[in-house]
């Protein structure tokens, strides 16, 4: 084990020098953060944000739904966006209105533009305020952790309040 720490460790600082300056530019990490938009799940309509790729195999288990939704700082879709939420969700339960979800959450504008959290967890819909993980970001949010707590609003719209732990 000791043998493997050392080695790892000559390699990475091997890989540092092989690179050469200015290769990479440091990034100063949000140590917490508390962050609320509203995500707009458009499924139908001229330009939808979310759409089905894959039909269960019976009923709607297993359909899953590709997303680049509009990240807003209102309900309203005229807001000022703030940034996309990107990624998928499947129907996960046989019997119930139950999802996994994946997505990054990117944001475009304000004080984190050009960071992205990743969030993933259950969506059990039937329940008025979910529960989803935040594991991971770039940028500012690299290496992030916390949680979401996810609201619906309207069957199109989501109230996501993200929480990022120090």
């Amino acid at each position: 084990m000791a043998c493997w720490k050392l080695s790892s460790t000559l390699m990475a600082a091997l890989l540092a020098i092989a690179a050469g300056p200015g290769t990479t530019r440091p990034v100063a990490v949000a140590t917490s953060a508390h962050l609320h938009f509203y995500m707009h799940d458009v499924t139908g309509g001229p330009s939808p944000t979310a759409v089905r790729v894959v039909n269960g195999p019976r009923g709607s288990f297993g359909n899953t739904v590709v997303i680049d939704d509009e990240l807003t700082e209102g309900t309203s879709q005229s807001s000022a966006t703030v940034g996309r939420a990107q990624g998928y969700y499947m129907m996960a339960s046989v019997s119930n209105l139950e999802l996994m979800v994946n997505m990054n959450v990117v944001l475009t504008s304000g004080p984190y533009a050009g960071s992205s959290l990743t969030v993933v967890g259950r969506d059990d819909v039937s329940t008025p305020v979910r529960e989803l993980s935040v594991v991971g970001g770039t940028g500012l949010f690299r290496m992030a952790r916390g949680y979401v707590l996810w609201k619906t609003v309207t069957p199109e719209i989501l109230d996501l309040e993200i929480f990022i732990n120090p």
